[in-house]
């Protein structure tokens, strides 16, 4: 089944605003609720996240291919998984349900809408961590998608749950998230000087996996 481009661009952003909602909700209950224990609200954040990934890729990715990744869609493009005048436009939906699903969770919580973060991540270490992170990602896409279509929802949710953990980054592996949670002065947050690093970060990591998995997982033609 083929769908529209609009209903495709629909798909990305209310996907991307729903996981928005859940990363920002579930820090700001787990904060809450965690009488100041901070593992305690990372686990909590942690498990919405991955549960909630899966759930919305099995929605929306017969639609879009549930994407809700600017750094994923450019290695669809890269891929020739999807035409470039499309992949251009994917960005765009993305970014803008991200910061509607941060504002949307300020809302549910009664705390102010409009907000910046002031929540330094800075550091090298943190940088490499979201090259690996979303290496990791892509490479947990790619892979399922090759051998396993049907798991690649729980693999990518099962991977961002580990992820969280196993990165000093926490693992945001994706640009429109990394935007939107700098607009989020909440315990998933990130300072806005701290988010260009980010971002650079996981583009790298996004092109290092579609290289190396382009080749891992190139049939060989020789015997």
């Amino acid at each position: 089944m083929t769908f529209s481009p609009v209903r495709r661009l629909v798909a990305e952003g209310l996907g991307s605003a729903l996981l928005l909602a859940v990363v920002i909700g579930s820090g700001l209950m787990g904060e809450r609720l965690a009488g100041g224990n901070v593992a305690i609200a990372l686990l909590g954040n942690t498990l919405a996240t991955g549960a909630a990934l899966v759930v919305l890729i099995w929605v929306f990715g017969p639609i879009s291919g549930a994407h809700f990744n600017p750094a994923v869609t450019l290695v669809a493009a890269l891929r020739r998984d999807m035409p470039w005048r499309l992949a251009l436009t994917y960005p765009v939906a993305q970014v803008m349900g991200a910061m509607l699903g941060a504002w949307s969770a300020h809302a549910m919580f009664g705390e102010p809408i409009l907000q910046v973060s002031s929540k330094l991540r800075d550091g090298g270490g943190q940088a490499f961590a979201e090259v690996v992170a979303t290496f990791g990602l892509v490479a947990a896409i790619l892979g399922t998608v090759r051998f396993r279509p049907e798991s690649t929802a729980l693999a990518v949710g099962l991977y961002i749950t580990a992820a969280y953990w196993f990165t000093a980054s926490t693992s945001f592996a994706n640009p429109a998230v990394t935007l939107a949670r700098s607009l989020s002065d909440t315990f998933a947050g990130i300072a806005p000087s701290s988010a260009p690093a980010f971002i650079l970060a996981q583009f790298v990591g996004a092109l290092l996996a579609a290289g190396v998995f382009g080749w891992l997982l190139k049939p060989d033609t020789t015997t």
